[in-house]
């Protein structure tokens, strides 16, 4: 299976220094973060903001599922720890489910050369 790619959307707190707060966060995302990501099967990602909300773009290999990367970022505290102090800036979308975070993104257009 070749690579596949995921795209996702979150808000943060509409608050300019928690804002502030969160990217400063993600120029230095700890280590043990960074592992669980590639471990999990992701082998790239990207996050962009405009005003509060939150883009992601995740590349992931034919390891990677997202039963598997809950599962692993549940058993792991050190993703817990980072999870629930993101929780901090983040809020869930309006659409979004109870303790949903990250949502996935449904193409509605590609232009193909």
């Amino acid at each position: 299976m070749a690579q596949q790619t995921f795209y996702l959307t979150l808000d943060l707190k509409n608050d300019p220094r928690l804002i502030a707060e969160y990217e400063k966060h993600h120029q230095n995302v700890w280590p043990e973060i960074l592992e669980s990501i590639k471990e999990s099967g992701i082998e790239q990602m990207e996050i962009y903001r405009s005003g509060n909300r939150l883009f992601m773009v995740m590349k992931v290999n034919a390891t990677f599922s997202f039963d598997k990367k809950a599962e692993m970022d549940a058993n792991n505290p050190k993703v817990q720890e980072w999870e629930k102090l993101m929780w901090k800036y983040q809020q869930a979308l309006p659409t979004a489910n109870p303790g949903e975070k990250w949502l996935l993104m449904d193409k509605i257009f590609s232009l193909d050369n």
